[in-house]
């Protein structure tokens, strides 16, 4: 895991997510499109004062990835104070996940 990226998992998610803005991505190892996101979202680490970017591994923490209804990987949610504000699936390029950080501050 890259410096500045937070790993969830199922015992520190609720901790984590209950207070601020974190981008989530809900990634696995094996996924092609998952392993594209990574290098991006390095690259919107330290970009939203007061953000955190973090990922979870959905094989490793499915209950979570179900408590959200994630089907598709990769998908990455915008939660503020633990709540969904903004969801994608697929890759995203790091402005518009930036832009939807400012937009959840």
């Amino acid at each position: 895991m890259s410096a500045g990226i937070l790993e969830l998992t199922e015992s520190n998610f609720a901790a984590e997510t209950k207070a601020g803005t974190v981008l989530v991505d809900f990634w696995a190892p094996w996924c092609g499109p998952c392993r594209m996101q990574g290098p991006i979202l390095e690259q919107v680490v330290g970009k939203v004062a007061g953000a955190k970017i973090a990922k979870l591994n959905v094989d490793e923490a499915p209950a979570v990835a179900a408590q959200f209804g994630v089907q598709s990987i990769p998908t990455l949610l915008v939660l503020k104070d633990g709540r969904i504000v903004q969801q994608f699936v697929g890759v995203q390029q790091a402005p518009t996940l930036i832009s939807a950080l400012e937009a959840a501050k």
